[in-house]
């Protein structure tokens, strides 16, 4: 009996010894509020923040809005309601979560703004981001070169301007980024827009909506340039490239004689990046949302841990309360030319993906 007990004994000591470590208790809860499913951007984003926080320790309740503003709103008050340890939220608009940002106060929950600025709200302690700026800027210097090599010949070029979401703060950084080199351009007489339309007001693209885009594109076609050609579309997003492209090869841009205008992009996405591999797309613009993930990691280890978040810039996110302390990541501007070093060698993609 003696020696059946103390074998219990090692049998127990045994078990505990092997099945702590897998009950563990994890660092806390991160509520992970994303926009939309729609865009391939917006699920690497989410893929990545599960992997690498829950690698760090972390459980993770990752919710997709579907670019609905009251679904987003609910999402982000059950997570405060369930008791998050911190918010990560890529806001639908960043006008819109002030009352939710005071409940996740009240709560003791701090919140980091992902990628879009929350507007309008002191309960906003960091944002991670990528230079959103200089993302606008690698757009219109992109569209620029394009019009030398394949306009060499045409002057002023005739180029129309497409803005994304106007409840989006990213939307005014990367229009004001290509406006930096454009308008100097344009004050110049080197390019002319041909509709005359600009500013944010008025080539804004709502919810960043491909459909939309083409539609305009199609009047702007129709409207200005039944005898003139156009030269370059700035376009900040690919989801909109694709249906401006629609449009303008459903004119006959493309074929025959007729050259394809140049046109921009942003976020690497695989059908554009073919459409850049099939001579349409010229360029866009690849942000690396592993390391934004990673960045935003190390934020909520340093929040929950007691420390201070690695931070870059503190002067430029003023969100009309205040200035939030911002981590800054470089983007990179991709094309014909270096698409397979940037996105393969990189490891983001798998060079199957485009064949």
């Amino acid at each position: 009996m003696k020696r059946f007990i103390a074998g219990l004994s090692a049998l127990a000591l045994g078990v505990g010894l092997f099945v702590a470590p897998n009950f563990a208790a994890a660092k806390g809860t991160v509520g992970i509020a994303m926009p939309t499913k729609s865009s391939a951007r917006w699920i690497s984003d989410g893929n990545s923040m599960v992997e690498q926080f829950e690698a760090a320790g972390y459980k993770t309740d990752l919710q997709y809005a579907e670019d609905d503003i009251p679904n987003q709103l609910a999402q982000i008050e059950n997570m405060i309601t369930k008791g998050v340890d911190v918010l990560v939220i890529a806001a639908i608009d960043g006008t819109t979560l002030s009352n939710a940002l005071e409940n996740a106060d009240a709560a003791g929950i701090q919140v980091i703004a992902y990628d879009r600025l929350i507007r309008d709200s002191a309960h906003v302690s960091y944002y991670a981001t990528f230079d959103n700026f200089k993302v606008g800027v690698q757009q219109a210097s992109s569209l620029v070169d394009g019009l030398k090599a394949r306009f060499p010949d045409v002057k002023p070029w005739n180029v129309e301007l497409f803005g994304g979401s106007p409840d989006d703060n990213n939307a005014f950084f990367f229009y004001n980024g290509a406006m930096s080199v454009l308008q100097p351009m344009i004050d110049s007489g080197e390019i002319a827009i041909g509709s005359g339309q600009t500013g944010m007001d008025t080539v804004g693209t709502l919810r960043w909506d491909g459909a939309v885009a083409q539609a305009r594109m199609d009047n702007l076609l129709s409207a200005h340039y039944t005898d003139e050609t156009v030269q370059g579309v700035l376009s900040p997003y690919d989801g909109l490239s694709i249906g401006i492209l629609s449009s303008l090869k459903g004119v006959g841009y493309g074929s025959g004689d007729q050259k394809m205008p140049i046109v921009s992009g942003q976020d690497a996405e695989v059908p554009s990046v073919k459409s850049i591999l099939a001579d349409e797309q010229y360029s866009t613009v690849f942000k690396d949302t592993r390391e934004l993930a990673r960045v935003t990691v190390g934020m909520v280890e340093a929040l929950l841990g007691g420390g201070e978040p690695e931070i870059n810039d503190t002067e430029t996110y003023d969100n009309g309360v205040k200035v939030v302390p911002s981590y800054l990541l470089e983007p990179v501007s991709v094309d014909a030319s270096n698409w397979e070093e940037i996105l393969i060698g990189s490891g983001y993609y798998e060079k199957s993906e485009f064949e």
